[in-house]
């Protein structure tokens, strides 16, 4: 494996990892609602330029995900990453891409 996929691995590690410990802690503390953490994130002007800028930052990435997984028929890793962007965040999603993407095939 390259410096550079070892790399993409150990960010995917660490933003699956520490994005999910700050949510699991608000989820444990205030309950498991969308709801009431949609309302966390919008709750000032800081917090939800923040959510906007990863909000379209992860519509972003979808869109050169899926133009990209088009050409190469990776759909498997479009759903993969989709779901790692969605379900976890940009942290997570962008380098689970870069790492399956930069892949060998033999």
């Amino acid at each position: 494996m390259s410096y550079l996929r070892l790399i993409y691995l150990v960010l995917v590690i660490i933003g699956g990892i520490k994005p999910m410990m700050h949510f699991l802690a608000w989820f444990n503390e205030y309950g498991y609602s969308w709801v009431d953490i949609v309302a966390a994130w919008t709750v000032n002007e800081a917090s939800r330029g923040l959510m906007w800028d990863l909000t379209i930052s992860a519509c972003v990435l979808t869109i050169w995900m899926a133009s990209e997984v088009y050409v190469r028929k990776d759909w498997w890793v479009f759903v993969v990453c989709f779901i790692a962007t969605f379900g976890i965040g940009v942290s997570c999603g962008l380098p689970l891409y870069l790492f399956l993407r930069s892949r060998t095939f033999k």
